[in-house]
């Protein structure tokens, strides 16, 4: 878990409510590895010209590894290994990193006819494989490790480690929820699921500011990615109902006239708030059946946004659906 979580202050103190158990294995930060497979720690590491046979030859009879031969003085260097271990971590095992300092330990790349630094070459099977020179756009990184891991991220274990922290946010336990998504995101950063993830356990620890931070964290090409724009309608129905004020007043209204609809309508963005869903959908789907024509049909246009904010899995929608379909099409 990184230093920056998110979660530290807001539920370090407090861990002791959220003490169930998910059956993952291991401390929190242990689980959420264990999900991911190997820590960056794993992932990357120096070496020397002893330990090259270990670290290298063998290793990569296990899985492929990418040698970088850098220099201190070499200023490509310096722009090459930085996106080295940036494409490494985010494909998150399927390939290492070993870096050798060709000034310490000079013999191995004479051996191989590295003539020119920055130098990656590949091993596999014990065996260099493949390679390039120079410091190349981070795309290119990014195929070469594609070619030669056979994959760049995305993969089974990050899948693995979202279904844990979903078990875990399940078994109450939001401590280790949170920090399984901050260990995804440290390796594969743009995981859409793991950003939502985190963004609504914020929100709805009562940290808005925190979880717009962590939707910014967002790749502007995934911006309006579905569980993001779930999670960001959410919050502004939870601004909207805020401002609404007493729902007792709605429900005085109701009881004296219930072709009162705003009145309707108020009470379930109160109730879709404080997570009533059901009642919620009920009022809204009674307006429909009452008066289509009401704000332009803004009661149905209204539930459409819940089942956006609830998804569309999610049983409250799916029973809300059924009523509404059955409204509109009998």
């Amino acid at each position: 878990m990184s230093d920056n979580n998110p979660f530290g202050g807001q539920f370090g103190s407090n861990a002791g409510q959220y003490a169930t158990t998910v059956q993952y294995g291991g401390t929190d930060a242990e689980r959420a590895k264990a999900a991911l497979g190997q820590a960056p720690a794993d992932l990357i590491k120096d070496t020397t010209t002893a330990g090259f046979a270990a670290d290298v030859v063998q290793e990569s009879r296990r899985q492929p590894v990418l040698v970088d031969f850098w220099a201190p003085w070499c200023g490509p260097c310096k722009q090459l290994t930085p996106l080295l271990e940036k494409a490494v971590k985010a494909a998150a095992g399927a390939v290492k990193l070993v870096k050798m300092n060709i000034d310490e330990h000079p013999s191995i790349a004479g051996q191989l006819g590295v003539q020119s630094i920055p130098a990656v070459i590949a091993f596999k099977d014990g065996q260099p494989v493949d390679g390039f020179m120079g410091a190349v756009p981070e795309s290119q990184i990014g195929e070469f490790i594609k070619k030669i891991g056979g994959r760049t991220g995305g993969p089974p274990q990050v899948a693995e480690a979202l279904a844990a922290a979903a078990e875990a946010r399940g078994a109450g336990d939001i401590q280790t929820a949170a920090d399984i998504y901050d260990a995804v995101l440290e390796q594969a950063p743009e995981t859409i699921e793991a950003i939502a993830g985190l963004g609504e356990l914020l929100f709805e620890a009562g940290d808005a500011e925190g979880a717009e931070a962590i939707l910014a964290r967002a790749p502007e090409a995934k911006k309006d990615a579905p569980a993001l724009a779930a999670l960001r309608t959410k919050m502004a129905l939870a601004a909207q109902a805020a401002s609404l004020g007493n729902p007792a007043e709605f429900e005085r209204r109701l009881a004296a006239n219930p072709d009162d609809h705003q009145a309707r309508f108020d009470l379930a963005m109160i109730q879709n708030a404080r997570g009533e869903r059901t009642l919620a959908a009920d009022n809204l789907l009674a307006i429909v059946k009452a008066d289509r024509t009401w704000n332009d049909d803004g009661a149905k246009a209204q539930l459409l946004k819940f089942f956006e904010a609830w998804g569309m899995t999610d049983e409250a929608t799916l029973a809300a659906r059924r009523k509404l379909s059955s409204l509109l099409f009998s």
